[in-house]
């Protein structure tokens, strides 16, 4: 009699564990996900902000690095295609990883034209931030999708 009580108790507290066990992982696969969103919306904005907003700016520094007006037109490009692939993308088609590796990917030529040149750490900060959470989204995209 008391081992067939133990035997009970102890699966009602497996069961009571195991759905605490799930929704837990599922409010966190939430948070994340809400965080990775925030993250995409933040580069997004960031990228447009730089480059259509303040264009006149990218001209006068592509110019002072002695950059070539179609290197800057491509760059823009790519960088408003990856943004937006950040922005319409879905656990299914995979577009956030192409978009954040993308963006890395730029960010790290950014990286390497500003140390070429030698340019202040303060004016490399933003394209680093932008390297650092591009990477990010492509980690947890990317195991996401795993």
């Amino acid at each position: 009699m008391v081992i067939a009580l133990l035997r009970d108790r102890c699966l009602v507290f497996m069961i009571l564990s195991s759905k605490f066990n799930a929704n837990y992982s599922t409010k966190l696969e939430s948070s994340v996900n809400t965080i990775l969103l925030a993250l995409k919306i933040l580069v997004a904005t960031s990228i447009y902000f730089v480059w259509v907003v303040r264009y006149d700016n990218i001209i006068k520094e592509f110019k002072e690095y002695g950059l070539p007006d179609w290197l800057r037109d491509l760059t823009g490009i790519l960088k408003m295609a990856f943004a937006a692939m950040l922005l319409f993308a879905t656990q299914d088609n995979g577009l956030d990883v192409i978009g954040s590796l993308g963006i890395a990917g730029l960010m790290l030529c950014a990286q390497i034209t500003h140390l070429r040149t030698g340019t202040a750490a303060f004016r490399r900060l933003p394209s680093l931030v932008l390297l650092t959470i591009s990477l990010v989204i492509f980690y947890f995209s990317f195991f996401a999708t795993a």
